[in-house]
């Protein structure tokens, strides 16, 4: 049995050539919510993307719920992943988004579709193709699909952008939520007010406290 949700030993990573991770270490616990801060370039994207299964190591060693992190189905339903803003479905609402999610997820969702619409700010705007909302807009629907199917580890790259700083306060509340009812955030930020609500960690400094 695994002590902690994520488990990072030595973690070394090179782009290109040119070191982004060095010995990076990290343990996050059930409930916990972690961001990851510092500059651009430090490897906070990089993190994430080992966490998920989808940049491999050079070195060291990285397990999520006890084992290592695989682009696989058993995984996907434990973790739910918010990076680049995703491929669009150009014949689909931004209601029918959501729907999709929901109906190709098993399990409880967090949220019914007609909540998330309201919850993100995006009742009025239902009927519309993602690619005619705004970036803002764009950006909340992508982070109603994700926190509204089933998971246990939230791994959110930069969930700030493109919010107004109403939304962000609002964003900094369900994530405080999600980790009240059990559920476990690591996310990379430039945010200070997001990053106030979690444990601060630099992948610059070795996984160390920022």
């Amino acid at each position: 049995m695994y002590e902690s949700i994520i488990t990072v030993t030595g973690l070394t990573v090179e782009l290109g050539g040119n070191p982004v991770l060095t010995g990076t270490r990290l343990a996050v616990a059930a409930g916990e919510i972690v961001a990851v801060v510092g500059p651009n370039g430090s490897g906070k994207s990089t993190l994430l993307r080992c966490l998920a299964g989808l940049q491999p190591a050079g070195e060291g060693t990285i397990e999520v719920f006890g084992a290592a992190p695989s682009d696989e189905g058993p995984f996907w339903r434990r973790v739910a992943l918010l990076a680049d803003e995703p491929a669009w479905y150009p014949g689909l609402t931004a209601r029918e988004h959501l729907e999709l999610m929901s109906a190709v997820h098993t399990g409880p969702s967090r949220l019914t579709v007609e909540d998330a619409l309201d919850v993100f700010d995006l009742r009025s705007r239902a009927d519309a193709p993602p690619l005619n909302l705004s970036t803002g807009q764009r950006q909340r629907l992508a982070l109603a699909a994700t926190l509204l199917r089933p998971s246990d580890l939230l791994l959110l790259d930069e969930p700030e952008r493109g919010l107004d700083a109403a939304f962000r306060e609002r964003l900094a509340g369900l994530l405080d939520a999600y980790a009240a009812e059990g559920g476990t955030v690591v996310m990379a930020t430039h945010d200070p007010l997001l990053a106030a609500h979690g444990r601060q960690v630099s992948p610059a400094t070795g996984g160390v406290p920022a």
